[in-house]
């Protein structure tokens, strides 16, 4: 981070930006706003090189043919690998999860090799498609309160042994490998299949964005009643009978 400003990174809306993950750079802007942070941030399209000089970078959902070809940009551009390799911080939401892994299956029922910066490999489901509502617990280790989010993916992401799963599910099928496992992350590099968006439904997932960012343990208070009351809205809903 800058003496003056974070520099937040949204990448590709133009081709990851289908299911409304675009307001997870919303609310990190707004939170950093509120603690009296300047931010500067930058909508990367897929035709433009990924800057390296970035503090945190979201990615988003999208479908099949438009992750394949996010994939083969980010892979020739380079960018993001090299920013993380700076420190950078990484958040990523289905499509862009996979992208984050070692491979994933394409649009053309191919093996697609990602990102490498998370240990995970996703395939395609042959079951039912992950569609509704999870509420789970996150890896202790991060000290976040439960996880609220929507899911709707045909893929199963099995987490290999140099990253730790992001949450257990109690509702939802999460990574859909039936261990309960939901998203998976590793240093600075976070992957999760939670739509909703995912950080206004949890705004302390934020939060831990932007402390890592600013490497500090915590950060001034702000107010919390509007994200408060939809997380309880979205909780209670989840938990009615169908």
């Amino acid at each position: 981070m800058s003496d003056n400003s974070l520099r937040l990174v949204w990448v590709y809306p133009d081709l990851l930006s289908t299911y409304g993950d675009q307001g997870n750079a919303l609310v990190v802007e707004r939170r950093a706003q509120q603690r009296g942070l300047q931010v500067e941030r930058y909508d990367v399209r897929s035709d433009q090189p990924v800057p390296t000089s970035g503090d945190i970078y979201l990615i988003g959902g999208g479908e099949d043919r438009p992750q394949r070809l996010a994939a083969e940009r980010l892979r020739r551009d380079g960018g993001l690998q090299r920013a993380v390799g700076n420190g950078a911080i990484v958040f990523s939401v289905c499509a862009g999860y996979q992208i984050l892994g070692n491979e994933f299956i394409n649009d053309l029922g191919q093996r697609e090799p990602g990102l490498g910066l998370l240990d995970v490999v996703s395939v395609r489901g042959e079951g039912e498609r992950c569609v509704g509502d999870v509420l789970g617990d996150i890896d202790p280790q991060l000290g976040l309160p439960e996880l609220t989010g929507f899911e709707n993916h045909q893929g199963v992401t099995h987490v290999g042994p140099n990253a730790r799963p992001f949450a257990r599910v109690r509702l939802g099928k999460g990574n859909g490998t039936g261990d309960g496992t939901e998203g998976a992350y590793n240093g600075t590099v976070f992957g999760t299949y939670m739509h909703g968006p995912v950080l206004a439904r949890n705004p302390l997932i934020a939060d831990l964005l932007l402390k890592l960012a600013l490497d500090v343990n915590a950060l001034p208070p702000t107010d919390d009643r509007w994200y408060e009351a939809l997380r309880a809205e979205r909780i209670a809903a989840a938990q009615q009978p169908a």
